[in-house]
């Protein structure tokens, strides 16, 4: 069981939960589409020419997705990140980050609005998504090797494209960028090394995230599950790591800065991140709520209910009962499937349908 995390919150805290987490991060989902075929998301054997994707309009505009996110700000969301799919598939994804931008909390600041990314049309888009207001981004990278790269996208996509979109973005002036790896044993571990390699110094953050039981057509083996424990010891082989705070409550990665000869951490060298979502659960502040693409809310990354807000958006224009219904579904949240996994029974985690990451993003 995770520990009740209600005397770390401060009394601020405003809506929580059951297990008195507040909503603080909001995933939006802005097309259940991708380019890519990656094996532990969309495998192409799901996903193929025939798969039915839904409907235009089945999905929430850009007007009714600023007018939700308007009302989960007032309840207390601080950051929003737009997610897919691949969001930069989404026709003028960049007009609807305008319109995000100019949200304000309760107290007058701006959101901490951020999007995910493949990186497979960054260097289109880079310099159109910092001008209208985005303010940083993370793309997912599974290696540098250009061969194991493209057989891990499974649509021969170049590795070197995907960098040219990451530098792209840090001209325009996006940042800090994050990078995402996600290791799969026996796949892409030994990218782990000449990741850290070329990250090194370069101001972006490195994460290495474990490969995760999400939906039911990644085909998800706890042996192909490369613990975070043993991430940061290989980097252990050839850097010294300080462990680093938090940066925030809530926050799914545990920092790792490179140290210095002093044994401090060395700023210009940077940092990576392990982001142990199977074998250290982070249940216990988890203060995330997802939006799928069609105005679905789900509470859990590995949830197997959403909530139906677009039939309360288009109801009408009274934002009241839009408002009822999150603080209602908040309150009564209660998810910790991480933090349960282990007890579960060996077949328990299976019998269960659950959403598809490419369906409410990662």
């Amino acid at each position: 069981m995770a520990p009740d995390p209600r005397a770390t919150w401060p009394e601020e805290a405003g809506l929580t939960d059951v297990l008195g987490r507040p909503l603080r991060d909001l995933r939006i989902s802005v097309t259940d589409r991708c380019n890519f075929r990656c094996s532990y998301c969309m495998p192409k054997e799901v996903f193929d020419k025939d798969y039915q994707y839904l409907p235009q309009t089945a999905l929430l505009n850009f007007e009714e997705i600023t007018r939700l996110a308007r009302q989960f700000v007032a309840q207390g969301v601080r950051k929003i990140r737009l997610t897919g799919g691949e969001p930069l598939l989404r026709k003028n994804i960049e007009v609807l980050v305008a319109q995000l931008s100019t949200l304000r909390t309760p107290d007058g600041l701006p959101l901490d609005l951020t999007l995910t990314t493949n990186g497979s049309l960054l260097a289109k888009k880079a310099r159109a998504l910092k001008d209208a207001g985005l303010q940083r981004l993370t793309v997912s990278l599974d290696g540098l090797d250009d061969a194991v790269f493209r057989s891990m996208n499974d649509v021969d996509f170049p590795v070197e494209d995907v960098l040219r979109g990451i530098d792209a973005a840090q001209a325009a002036g996006l940042g800090p960028i994050k990078v995402n790896m996600v290791v799969k044993r026996g796949t892409n571990e030994q990218q782990i090394l000449p990741m850290a390699r070329h990250f090194k110094g370069t101001g972006i953050v490195l994460r290495f995230i474990e490969y995760m039981d999400v939906g039911a057509t990644n085909g998800w083996c706890m042996d192909e599950v490369m613990p975070s424990a043993d991430v940061v010891r290989l980097l252990q082989t050839e850097w010294p790591l300080v462990a680093l705070e938090h940066a925030s409550a809530g926050e799914t990665a545990q920092r790792w800065g490179y140290a210095d000869a002093t044994g401090r951490h060395d700023t210009e060298a940077g940092e990576v991140g392990v982001i142990s979502s199977v074998t250290q659960a982070f249940c216990g502040d988890c203060n995330r709520a997802r939006l799928s693409t069609e105005g679905q809310l789900y509470l859990c990354l590995f949830a197997s209910q959403g909530y139906d807000l677009r039939s309360l958006l288009r109801s009408g224009n009274d934002d009241a009962p839009l408002a009822a219904a999150i603080r209602q579904i908040w309150h009564q949240r209660s998810e910790q499937y991480s933090a349960l996994r282990s007890a579960l029974p060996a077949d328990a985690a299976s019998a269960v349908r659950r959403v598809e990451m490419s369906y409410i993003g990662g």
